[in-house]
């Protein structure tokens, strides 16, 4: 039964790599990468806006949409935020940044929804041949308050994460996450 098993994941593992050398979605979801490490390129308004938009057409419990986005250009915003952020170094070479904010006022469940979004971005990011990555927010309160004050976000509001983007500095490769045993059919 395992020895069906197995052979019948392996079957599925070919057809999928098959499937996403022609599927652009797959394509995109198996290639993003965490990038770190970014280029003096700018990115444009019209990438950003693509990419927000794609944030916001994510899946959202009771089509709550509890979420903001904040995109930041501002070199001086972006270098002292890489200064008070223990984890967003790279962002003082960014050239751009999206903050994904909820409202808990609006859902209790903010945060799946707002990483939701993020994974949206991340992906956008990605296709567009951009790199990004996600740097946590919530539920730490020293960062959410750091970005919270730096950017003047009201309350009810709570950054959930920053994500900076840019054109990716050098090769960057995607690390495969695919753990067969991690995979149950049926039961555990």
């Amino acid at each position: 039964m395992k020895k069906n098993f197995l052979m019948l994941v392996s079957c599925m593992f070919l057809l999928n790599m098959t499937l996403m050398a022609q599927n652009p979605t797959l394509e995109t979801i198996h290639q993003r990468k965490s990038v770190r490490s970014f280029t003096d390129q700018p990115v444009s308004i019209e990438n950003l806006t693509t990419i927000v938009k794609a944030g916001m057409a994510a899946p959202t419990g009771m089509n709550r949409q509890p979420w903001e986005f904040l995109v930041i250009q501002d070199r001086e915003i972006m270098t002292k935020l890489s200064q008070d952020l223990p984890y967003a170094k790279m962002l003082k070479d960014a050239q751009a940044a999206i903050v994904v904010i909820g409202n808990p006022e609006k859902s209790t469940y903010w945060y799946l929804d707002c990483s939701a979004a993020t994974q949206n971005i991340l992906l956008a990011a990605e296709s567009l041949g951009l790199g990004a990555v996600w740097t946590l927010a919530y539920p730490s309160e020293e960062r959410m308050n750091t970005i919270t004050t730096a950017l003047s976000i009201p309350p009810p509001y709570k950054p959930l994460c920053l994500i900076p983007i840019g054109y990716p500095k050098g090769p960057q490769t995607p690390k495969n996450k695919w753990i067969e045993a991690k995979m149950h059919l049926n039961k555990w």
